[in-house]
């Protein structure tokens, strides 16, 4: 019975005990941050249910390492103390804490001028009567931001001809952060970036970035933007690149129409360099300036007119610390300007000799074609006039051209006698043959019997083929006069049918 009774006992005292711990509560935050130099806020309370339960002390302690170091301490009786190193550096945020009768159940305290050393878990402790201890932990993290900054490699970049290898024109670099941060890089050039990490010390980290790239006189005044991102930080840095480089050399001023006596010409060399060019020197290859030319700066000037002399290739080479370069142009010289679209026609600077040459040539060309069109002229009425006979009259020396006229239509019986009109102009036509169109007389010493015409023996010639076809019998061949001429197709006519 005893044992049932002191069993029961310890049972309701384990209750009360549980009980009356639930009855007290310590709250903190859990997690606290807070960047270097700045301050922080450490909450802790009390709560409690049982009027009976007294607080003796409040103890605030710092766990590193497994090993606790007291920070600060609050009692009714003792009063506030703080321990190096958070002397002056740890307030309770309840003034009545330091009152003769202070009010602990807010515990909270301010931690200023943070540091990284800080960074701990720290843990909040009530002493209660009859209570026992009471305590809760929180962790505090210690923030660094970056020191932020970027350089050129050097104040200046030689670029050399013919270079490609990269080389570190740029960098940016973010010291001391902690967490550490994140660097990027914004441009327009085709580079490429290293990064490197170092953790220092105190625990912060350093990040170094080079920016790697062939120098050449297109990245001269490009720029170059390192961005550090650091928390929720975005920060920026800028600068612009200075590549040295030799002289680019063009020559400007020929423009493809320098024409004879043309005035007010010029050469001008233009160059692109850094630093900027000291010395031009001209020269004209395969040959000396000409006598008009005069030299100011980087630009030639020709006096007076455009002459021949002017022609050939022109060479400037401009210098500066970095190296020489050279720029040529070939010059022609024309007779006339290039007018695109339009006829090569003198202009009206032109001396009046080169006109009166111009217009004497068009007016000679005028006279040619008409001195051409008057002998073609001339040409076809001399042909014209040559011969006015009919050539069907020609005398054939080996035939009278009728002996192939095979398919011919059949006409009368050719009559005995013939009778021509007298010559004309116009074409011959055979007078009317007898039977047909009535008889006519014939005259054996008319004139007309002294033209070349066709002959026909009557004594040979007789009527055959069913008396629809003549048959001819051709003469032996004769002789030709003195007064007959030889045509190109075997016929002959009088000499003075040939010269009418």
């Amino acid at each position: 019975m005893a044992v049932l009774m002191l069993s029961s006992f310890l049972i309701c005292l384990l209750a009360a005990t549980l009980s009356a711990a639930q009855s007290q509560v310590v709250q903190v935050d859990d997690r606290v941050s807070g960047f270097v130099g700045t301050e922080v806020v450490l909450s802790c309370t009390f709560s409690n249910t049982n009027p009976t339960v007294k607080i003796t002390q409040v103890t605030w302690q710092k766990l590193l390492n497994g090993t606790k170091q007291n920070v600060a301490i609050a009692n009714p009786t003792m009063g506030v103390s703080v321990l190096p190193p958070y002397k002056d550096r740890v307030t309770f945020r309840n003034p009545a804490v330091g009152y003769s009768t202070p009010s602990l159940e807010d515990a909270t305290i301010r931690l200023s001028g943070l540091r990284l050393s800080d960074e701990a878990a720290y843990i909040c402790e009530y002493a209660t009567f009859p209570a026992g201890n009471r305590e809760n932990q929180l962790n505090l993290t210690v923030l660094a931001k970056p020191i932020t900054r970027m350089t050129l490699t050097s104040p200046t970049i030689t670029a050399q001809a013919g270079e490609t290898s990269k080389k570190v024109v740029a960098t940016c670099v973010s010291s001391n952060g902690k967490p550490p941060s994140v660097i990027t890089w914004e441009t327009k050039l085709k580079g490429e970036p290293t990064f490197q990490e170092t953790r220092n010390p105190n625990g912060t980290v350093t990040v170094h970035s080079n920016y790697l790239v062939v120098p050449s006189r297109e990245i001269h005044r490009q720029q170059l933007t390192c961005i550090v991102n650091y928390q929720s930080e975005r920060i920026t840095n800028s600068l612009t690149l200075n590549v040295l480089y030799e002289p680019e050399v063009t020559i400007e001023g020929f423009d493809g129409n320098w024409y004879l006596n043309r005035q007010d010409v010029k050469l001008t060399c233009k160059s692109d360099a850094n630093p900027p060019v000291t010395v031009y020197q001209w020269k004209l290859l395969n040959g000396t300036m000409p006598v008009n030319v005069e030299v100011l700066n980087s630009t030639l000037f020709f006096k007076g007119p455009v002459t021949r002399d002017l022609a050939g290739t022109y060479v400037c080479e401009a210098a500066n610390v970095i190296g020489t370069r050279s720029g040529l142009v070939e010059v022609n010289v024309t007779e006339f300007p290039n007018i695109p679209g339009g006829p090569r026609i003198p202009p009206d600077e032109h001396s009046s000799g080169s006109m009166a040459a111009v217009i004497g040539g068009a007016v000679g060309g005028v006279i040619l074609l008409v001195l051409a069109a008057v002998l073609l002229f001339v040409f076809l009425r001399r042909r014209q006039r040559t011969f006015k006979g009919d050539y069907n009259t020609k005398k054939h020396v080996f035939g009278n051209g009728y002996s192939k006229a095979a398919g011919l239509p059949p006409h009368p019986p050719m009559p005995q006698s013939l009778h021509y009109p007298d010559d004309s102009d116009d074409e011959k036509k055979p007078a009317g043959i007898s039977g047909l169109g009535g008889e006519q007389d014939f005259d054996p010493d008319s004139e007309d019997l002294k033209r070349p015409y066709f002959t026909v023996d009557e004594g040979e010639s007789h009527e055959d083929f069913d008396g629809r076809t003549l048959s001819f019998q051709y003469d032996p061949e004769p002789e030709i006069a003195d007064d007959m001429v030889s045509q190109n197709d075997g016929s002959v006519i009088s000499k003075k049918e040939w010269y009418v």
